[in-house]
């Protein structure tokens, strides 16, 4: 028997361990990757918008010569943590069900990777920090799903003398289009808005803004990707069809949460806002002794909750499991 699950070792995850484990707690934390797997996912020389110390968790320093870190800096951070703090983590490991049973404790089933086979465990509180990462937003056009379909950026080399289409307008696009354009792929970016996000990195838009202005990068406000074919892309603008040569396409379109999960294990949906049905000043879902962490807990608007301000969710959970525990041990 645990005391306490928590799905997802991304930062708020293992954030919200370290608080548990500071209250007497030994946590077991289950991923169905490895450790940060979202940060892991990110383009290999990505700069965090956040400074070094907004991503810290547990108190531990997390010292770097910039100001901003980068992806591979973050990755040695959290995996100096893990082992700092003696966090239990199972990596590759993927939680497929979570059911509360009538004496009031959860069953959780596993998937082992590599089909290695399940395992079960019962725990008394659950703890999802699941993040939105692995769940990109689809477009439901045809040839979405042709092998040259990327919804993660990585490397740019591959991508040489290729004819690329970036679907997207906000910061994964614009970072996706201009290390493309380093690697010397001719790139097109198609977005539905009018102008720039306002959310672009404000040190990286005028660099972009150039590239467009001087022809180096085309850029196509103001319009929808129709269909994507094996050596085409096809796009509506201004009520007119057109279609341009393509070896590749980025289609950085976000992300959201895994709703669907949620609700199997009874978690209500805010329909309007895509938000799990929480306590704000607990994190406590509305199924008792189910907790959310993280940017799960802002529903479709992953604006709203970062690393710097989910890697908190961990405080009220934890002191309302040691409440909720001092209160029974009463009884």
């Amino acid at each position: 028997m645990e005391d306490v699950i928590i799905i997802g070792a991304g930062p708020c995850g293992l954030s919200a361990a370290i608080y548990l484990k500071n209250e007497g707690y030994h946590p077991l934390v289950i991923e169905k990757g490895n450790i940060v797997q979202a940060i892991y996912r990110y383009p290999t020389h990505q700069q965090f918008f956040s400074s070094s110390d907004k991503l810290e968790i547990g108190h531990m320093p997390f010292v770097i010569e910039d100001r901003k870190p980068r992806r591979n800096q973050a990755l040695s951070y959290y995996r100096e943590v893990v082992k700092r703090q003696n966090i239990r983590v199972n990596s590759f490991e993927e939680v497929i069900k979570v059911e509360k049973q009538d004496d009031g404790i959860f069953h959780v089933l596993t998937k082992l990777d590599k089909n290695l086979g399940e395992k079960s465990y019962q725990a008394r509180y659950i703890i999802v920090a699941t993040g939105y990462y692995d769940h990109p937003n689809l477009m439901g056009i045809p040839g979405e799903n042709l092998p040259k379909v990327y919804h993660y950026f990585k490397e740019a080399h591959p991508f040489f003398d290729c004819d690329v289409v970036v679907i997207g307008g906000k910061n994964s696009a614009i970072d996706t289009t201009m290390e493309c354009h380093k690697a010397g792929a001719r790139v097109t970016v198609i977005y539905r808005g009018s102008s720039y996000s306002k959310s672009i990195k404000p040190w990286i838009l005028p660099e972009f803004e150039s590239l467009v202005k001087h022809g180096k990068v085309n850029m196509i406000f103001d319009a929808e990707v129709t269909e994507i074919k094996e050596k085409s892309v096809v796009y509506m603008k201004d009520g007119k069809t057109s279609e341009i040569k393509n070896d590749i396409v980025f289609a950085m379109t976000g992300y959201h949460p895994d709703q669907s999960m949620l609700e199997s294990m009874g978690i209500a949906i805010e329909k309007d806002t895509g938000r799990p049905v929480y306590n704000p000043q607990t994190m406590e879902t509305n199924v008792k002794g189910i907790f959310i962490a993280g940017v799960i807990a802002a529903g479709n608007d992953a604006n709203e909750i970062f690393i710097e301000n989910g890697r908190f969710h961990g405080d009220p959970i934890s002191q309302t499991i040691v409440m909720r525990d001092k209160a029974a041990s009463l009884i």
